[in-house]
């Protein structure tokens, strides 16, 4: 990725709103890739649609840990995302009659590659350890030293990743650099130093902001954007699916 401009994304959740005002906003960056770190469906109500886009826009995109839950099961899941992805399956999982393009969308996503390297830097949903699973909190440094130690140890260069919904950076020293706040976020990283570097999600953010979030990395520096979607939009469509839960809505609010 040197001498490129690439906007990630991640944790989509079948956010369809959230993902268009995302889209719309890279369209004014002028970036030459876009990477998806995962996690397209879950949770929404319009898994369809992002897979869709994710595979029409997207250079890459990996495998989330939700996206796996389709396919492996997710006993490990909440009663909320179990129910998220038992709505999905029902929705997408192709039957012998199905269209083409149905067994295309469902063989894509099950087919997703659990990371991928672009020269120095190192892309998965999870974490160098365990590409599709495995959590870095933003408090691992001085709660878990010996875990993020370990996952430092897992990769060269700089490492980029969703799946906490938290978008941030944790540098060498192990401390965790968070968003401003503000409509964007830079973060300038040493040559020769090695990162961890959280996009954000678009379709479900968890830092009490409750515009979607992703970043754009080029020459050194990396910029989260936050971009305002119509949430409650996205509320409305969820709740009027019976198969899943009123808190997938409301948490949409907070940022939560």
């Amino acid at each position: 990725m040197e001498n490129v401009k690439i906007a990630l994304i991640s944790d989509i959740h079948s956010n369809r709103e959230a993902l268009d005002a995302v889209f719309a906003h890279i369209d004014t960056q002028s970036v030459d890739k876009v990477y998806c770190l995962g996690d397209v469906v879950g949770y929404g109500a319009e898994p369809e649609y992002c897979v869709d886009l994710i595979r029409e826009r997207c250079e890459e995109s990996l495998m989330g840990n939700h996206d796996d839950g389709l396919f492996h099961g997710a006993s490990d899941f909440n009663s909320h995302a179990r129910g998220a992805l038992e709505f999905t399956r029902k929705r997408m999982r192709p039957h012998w009659y199905s269209s083409r393009a149905v067994k295309m969308r469902w063989a894509w996503l099950k087919e997703r590659p659990l990371s991928h390297k672009d020269g120095a830097f190192l892309l998965v949903h999870g974490s160098p350890r365990d590409p599709v699973r495995e959590y870095v909190l933003s408090t691992d440094g001085f709660l878990n030293p010996g875990k993020l130690r370990s996952v430092f140890e897992s990769f060269e260069g700089i490492a980029f990743a969703g799946h906490t919904h938290h978008g941030g950076v944790l540098d060498s020293g192990f401390k965790f650099h968070g968003l401003s706040g503000e409509p964007e976020t830079v973060f300038e990283l040493e040559e020769g130093t090695k990162y961890f570097i959280n996009v954000g999600s678009v379709g479900q953010p968890r830092d009490g902001d409750s515009r979607a979030c992703y970043a754009i990395f080029e020459s050194g520096w990396v910029t989260w954007h936050r971009v305002v979607y119509d949430y409650r939009g996205t509320q409305a469509k969820i709740r009027q699916q019976s198969g899943l839960s009123e808190i997938l809505a409301s948490r949409l609010a907070m940022g939560r």
